[in-house]
């Protein structure tokens, strides 16, 4: 049996390496091998989706090359070779289109009016990673030099606004009859389960912090709980990047709920 054409095996092997590509980009940023702004920006942003087009480009050209002519053996290699491109083409669009439904923003908390405070020594670790800062949640974000380029509602809409438009279901736990120091455990147990790195709890001040990581690219968000005035109060804050696609709502939502399985078991 002859074996497929060297063009279609060669499209096909080029298409398997398109997502370790990715990973790679991906796993460098986790690993420090690179900055974040090279790997998500430079390296998948900007290269990714050149090197899909190239690779899905010329998985066409060889699949019209294998039709055309007889025997048309190989057309499969081709055509899984194409398919390939197609699928993490169709993946990013559906990420483009969750982040354009999303806030551009990466500061969220469940008290809007007095979002939980980060003791010193989380505020000196974001110093030294040269961390987003920490904005009023009352100032227009079009104020704030990272939205200073921002148009319409979004410029003059405060973080505490947005929040609330785009997640109005976050809201803090009650504590009904625990007291603020089993509270306390509680988060810094939910924080564990969840992964969260460097959890730290203070039952005197009502404060449980931890710092959750991405898988692939490794960015990491401070975490805040406050236990104060019978309630448990959420603040989840990325390090880096302008727009979080809504990893930090999410993620005091798991952990809300985390919580309250273990205050109501």
């Amino acid at each position: 049996m002859q074996k497929a054409p060297w063009h279609s095996r060669l499209v096909l092997a080029l298409a398997i390496l398109l997502p370790v590509y990715f990973a790679v980009a991906a796993l460098g940023t986790r690993f420090g091998l690179w900055s974040w702004q090279t790997g998500l920006g430079t390296l998948t942003i900007g290269v990714g989706p050149i090197l899909i087009g190239v690779v899905a480009l010329l998985a066409l050209i060889s699949l019209f090359v294998v039709l055309i002519r007889k025997p048309r053996r190989g057309w499969l290699l081709s055509l899984l070779a194409l398919m390939v491109p197609a699928a993490i083409f169709g993946a990013l669009a559906v990420v483009r289109g969750q982040a354009a439904e999303i806030p551009p923003i990466h500061d969220i908390a469940t008290d809007l009016d007095n979002p939980p405070a980060f003791s010193a020594a989380t505020m000196a670790a974001r110093s030294a990673a040269a961390a987003n800062p920490l904005n009023d949640y009352r100032t227009p974000l079009g104020e704030l030099a990272m939205w200073s380029a921002s148009e319409g509602p979004l410029a003059e809409r405060s973080h505490a606004q947005v929040i609330a438009a785009a997640y109005p279901d976050l809201e803090p736990l009650p504590l009904g009859s625990t007291s603020q120091a089993d509270a306390v455990a509680a988060v810094a147990g939910a924080m564990e389960d969840m992964g969260f790195a460097d959890v730290t709890a203070s039952a005197g001040e009502g404060r449980v912090e931890g710092v959750a990581q991405t898988f692939w690219f490794g960015f990491r968000d401070d975490v805040v709980a406050r236990v104060s005035d019978g309630e448990i109060d959420f603040r989840s804050v990325s390090r880096v990047g302008m727009s979080d696609l809504g990893a930090n709502a999410a993620r005091i939502a798991e952990l809300r709920a985390a919580v309250a399985e273990r205050l109501n078991p």
